[in-house]
């Protein structure tokens, strides 16, 4: 699986440092939706889905978390801990989160707005999705199936 990091442009001094986010610049998308996770207790796990058609850009502004990453091929391990730096998840791509330090904010940005059924929350569902033996409605009616 490749994880594809994309390198944030800070702009600071001693005052301190500003990172900007641009659609279609530094985000290889166009932004529909922003939203931040804190505040996540020890031992806990997030995400455990993928997504058919969404993509997304995490940033870990602040602390840092683990993210758990599997396109089919086989699970990957990356840490998120630096704020200049933000991971591209693309689509099919199964995400489960953990390790959270106690100051952890990690924000997302996404194409798309919130959809519950471009969810897929059981990771065997997901494997035998992403192989290509079942489709998502709208894609099976496409293909006759």
């Amino acid at each position: 699986m490749e994880i594809e990091r994309i390198q944030l442009q800070q702009h600071g001094d001693a005052a301190g440092m500003l990172v900007a986010l641009e659609e279609e610049r530094n985000v290889p998308f166009v932004i529909r939706r922003v939203y931040y996770i804190f505040g996540t207790k020890d031992a806990v796990h997030r995400g455990r889905h993928a997504h058919r058609y969404l993509h997304q850009l995490a940033v870990a502004v602040r602390g840092s978390v683990t993210f758990l990453l599997d396109d089919g091929s086989g699970p990957v391990e990356v840490v998120l801990d630096n704020p200049s730096q933000g991971l591209l998840l693309g689509r099919m791509v199964w995400r489960e989160l953990y390790d959270f330090s106690e100051d952890c904010v990690l924000m997302v940005l996404a194409d798309q707005l919130y959809d519950r059924s471009d969810y897929i929350t059981d990771y065997d569902d997901f494997l035998r999705e992403v192989a290509g033996s079942v489709y998502p409605e709208d894609m099976a009616a496409c293909l006759g199936r």
